[in-house]
């Protein structure tokens, strides 16, 4: 493995090049990318929506009472709608999500991300040209499940924060599956039973689509803050078809894990630093 190596403003200058040569661009999002958006789920933000939650339950950070054994479910969707609406429905602090905008509009361009706040949507990319392979804080879908559906719960989460109270929801407001009366959970993939429905279908087709018809060109992947926990997603496969075709090259953009295999190390562009801070110098460069 190479670690990011050359001086910092040598590779910005470099990574805006390979975007204007670039025929193509495919982005690699991980949870780095919406951290430098400004959603960070641990300090004074999860205080600011959750410093009830933690005084009663003794968790300190968003991802932690995520795993929570709620004893009820009133207080479970209570947690969860809140978690939701602030990650999901509530813009990003910082305009991360803008500049990369602004940077491949004009391009041919698409988007896998293993995120689930829907940032790329908001940002105005798209939506044609994303695939969330994780789900969506956006969707419920069954928890049995009883069908390969999910469902939109936007409406019922705003209902959730609107009347929730001493960290419980109406039970009157618990969701269940329409179809066969079991819980609606969360359409996010943390084991077998992940719904992936038509919509996501059709967009790993796109995806892949994108891909074949283009493999030979000039295609710049870039990697945004993208770690290990499901390297075989993004990271790997982008660096496999980057040493397939010698036309690629591959950016890697992740504060403190900005590597690549020594194979393609001279068509990579690796830089340790902040992923917002980054974008800013090549938008303004």
């Amino acid at each position: 493995m190479t670690k990011s190596t050359g001086n910092y403003s040598d590779n910005v200058s470099r990574l805006r090049e390979a975007l204007g040569a670039a025929d193509a661009v495919v982005i690699g999002a991980g949870a780095g990318l919406s951290t430098a958006a400004g959603f960070t789920y641990t300090g004074e933000r999860f205080q600011r929506y959750f410093s009830d939650f933690a005084g009663k339950y003794g968790f300190s950070d968003m991802y932690s009472g995520g795993f929570y054994p709620f004893p009820t479910q009133e207080e479970f969707w209570a947690y969860w709608s809140r978690y939701i609406f602030i990650n999901r429905y509530t813009d990003a602090p910082k305009p991360v999500y803008d500049d990369l905008l602004s940077l491949v509009q004009d391009k041919d361009y698409f988007v896998i991300t293993t995120n689930v706040d829907h940032c790329f949507q908001k940002a105005g990319f798209d939506k044609k040209r994303l695939f969330y392979t994780q789900g969506d804080y956006g969707l419920f879908q069954c928890s049995e499940p009883c069908c390969q559906e999910t469902f939109n719960n936007e409406n019922i989460i705003r209902q959730m924060m609107e009347q929730q109270a001493n960290m419980r929801i109406p039970s009157e407001l618990l969701p269940v599956c329409p179809h066969c009366g079991k819980p609606l959970t969360m359409n996010l993939r943390s084991d077998d039973k992940f719904v992936e429905d038509e919509g996501w279908h059709e967009a790993a087709e796109r995806y892949e689509n994108f891909l074949r018809t283009r493999r030979n060109g000039r295609i710049l992947f870039l990697e945004l803050g993208v770690g290990y926990n499901t390297p075989v997603i993004i990271k790997y496969p982008f660096w496999r078809m980057t040493a397939q075709n010698k036309a690629a090259t591959y950016a890697c953009i992740n504060y403190g894990e900005a590597i690549c295999p020594t194979e393609i190390e001279k068509q990579s562009i690796c830089i340790d630093d902040d992923i917002s801070k980054v974008l800013t110098a090549v938008v303004t460069a």
